[in-house]
């Protein structure tokens, strides 16, 4: 697959002619080669976007949404497509790609369903004879910064309600799924959404820094929002900040998930291991830190460490439950915190980095203590740790106890008590008998503490694409003072 960048709805090369290659983790064959962007491309695709807004800024909600609800459906008619290339690009699982396309096609219909939900309010004012409104109207061109972990998903995250407000998008792709990311954009253009709408540009490794900072520095950009790690998203935000350019952020997590000692020993092993391994621990709310009461630590560390042992690992065209991580960094960077923590004392109770490949199965580190490494990192692979705690208080104590703050979980028996240890649990999201990880298009999506801040999906992330403005109708003859 040879793509270039999409501007104004044409797939053209970058100003330089410059192209790099995506290659699969798995079979090291080249998957996609880009266009790789540079400055002079986000000029281009910022003034396309630019152009774009007055006439989609002014289209009525009932078109809006007529065309991202047609969008949405030539996404799910593609579904093979993206399935296909996504194994290819990062090494997933076929189900983890159809799932994504799944809700990210929800995340659209959602989005179009909100066009009609923008709304304002008539606020009562003390001046005689004026009309006084809180107003929300479009911002402008707004540039969304995409991951590749749940690249579809995420993708579509990044402008769907952006483009409900009524705002155009520069969409930066990942580099480790330019592929995937065009086919997004190849979408929405099938789908009827007009020119300049949407425009994404792909880029390098090397050239991400250029092509991030042209992007939050031009002058006809407004809003930023990125998904991705807390150091990048310091780095982005920081940068914004000088600008006074808002950003939405969700960033990095290390998700607890707490299990009382009255807890439903099987639906708690099932809910961590889910929330642990899913598309192979990579994803921001994946169950990094496993908090059992001292009551029943024995028991759940054997029947979760038996868990893990079940799941099938394998080559993403195979069926299994965990196929390869993303690049071999990923298995260096979990090796060195699973050989921390077994040094000082840890126990590897299943699975443990591969040898050579990229391919790792479901590990579980049990006896987990604050001096290790792998308290406290973000590990973002197929590994869990098992941390003990001596009671309700201790277990929350330990769960708070990391800067990340994005979802979390509790099981326990008594629903009463699980709201109210939800309650405690300094995160943006908690849940009670359920795993860490889940997202719906609808729900506030977002993080404290390190994992960023402001919140995706539905009503809630109207605030973050539109403009509160304060608009009076006046009485032209009303009395002054002077």
């Amino acid at each position: 697959m040879d793509l270039g960048l999409l501007i104004d709805n044409s797939n053209v090369p970058s100003t330089s002619a410059e192209r790099f290659e995506r290659r699969s983790p798995t079979s090291g064959q080249v998957a996609t080669i880009a266009a790789a962007a540079k400055k002079k491309d986000v000029d281009a695709a910022v003034e396309a976007a630019a152009r774009a807004f007055p006439a989609w800024s002014a289209v009525g909600p009932g078109l809006r949404r007529k065309i991202l609800n047609d969008c949405a459906d030539v996404l799910e008619a593609r579904t093979d497509e993206f399935v296909a290339l996504g194994k290819q690009e990062t090494g997933g699982t076929a189900p983890w790609f159809g799932f994504n396309v799944m809700l990210a096609a929800g995340m659209l219909r959602e989005a179009a369903a909100m066009t009609t939900q923008i709304k304002g309010e008539i606020i009562p004012a003390n001046k005689p004879g004026t009309l006084s409104m809180g107003y929300r109207q479009p911002v402008g061109v707004l540039v969304g910064m995409a991951p590749w972990n749940a690249p579809i998903i995420l993708g579509v995250r990044s402008f769907a309600m952006p483009l409900a407000c009524g705002n155009t998008v520069v969409m930066k792709a990942s580099e480790k799924c330019p592929g995937l990311h065009r086919l997004i954009g190849d979408c929405m253009v099938e789908g009827g959404l007009p020119q300049g709408v949407l425009n994404i540009i792909t880029h390098s490794t090397e050239d991400a820094s250029e092509v991030v900072n042209a992007l939050i520095d031009h002058p006809l950009t407004r809003r930023i929002n990125f998904t991705g790690s807390t150091r990048v998203g310091r780095i982005i935000a920081e940068r914004a900040a000088k600008h006074l350019k808002p950003c939405l952020l969700e960033l990095g997590g290390k998700a607890p998930c707490i299990v009382l000692e009255d807890a439903d020993l099987d639906a708690a092993v099932k809910g961590a291991a889910f929330g642990a391994f899913m598309n192979q621990g990579q994803i921001c709310m994946s169950t990094e830190k496993i908090v059992v009461v001292d009551a029943i630590a024995d028991d759940f560390i054997g029947a979760f460490a038996k868990k893990a042992a079940s799941f099938k690992v394998g080559n993403p065209d195979e069926q299994v439950h965990l196929a390869s991580v993303v690049d071999m960094e990923t298995i260096e960077h979990v090796r060195k915190l699973i050989d921390d923590a077994v040094s000082k004392g840890a126990d590897l109770v299943a699975g443990g980095a591969p040898t050579n490949g990229t391919v790792m199965p479901a590990t579980v580190v049990a006896e987990v203590t604050p001096q290790m490494d792998i308290y406290s990192a973000e590990s973002f692979g197929p590994v869990t740790t098992i941390i003990r705690a001596r009671d309700e208080d201790h277990a929350v104590s330990i769960a708070n106890d990391t800067e990340y703050g994005l979802t979390s979980a509790v099981f326990t028996r008594d629903v009463r008590r699980g709201l109210e240890v939800a309650k405690r649990l300094n995160t943006g999201i908690a849940h009670v008998n359920g795993p860490t990880v889940g997202d719906e298009a609808q729900m506030p999506f977002g993080g404290m503490k390190a994992s960023g801040y402001g919140r995706f999906g539905g009503s809630a992330s109207v605030d973050e694409f539109t403009e509160l403005r304060w608009i009076t109708i006046e009485d032209p003859d009303q009395h002054y003072p002077i």
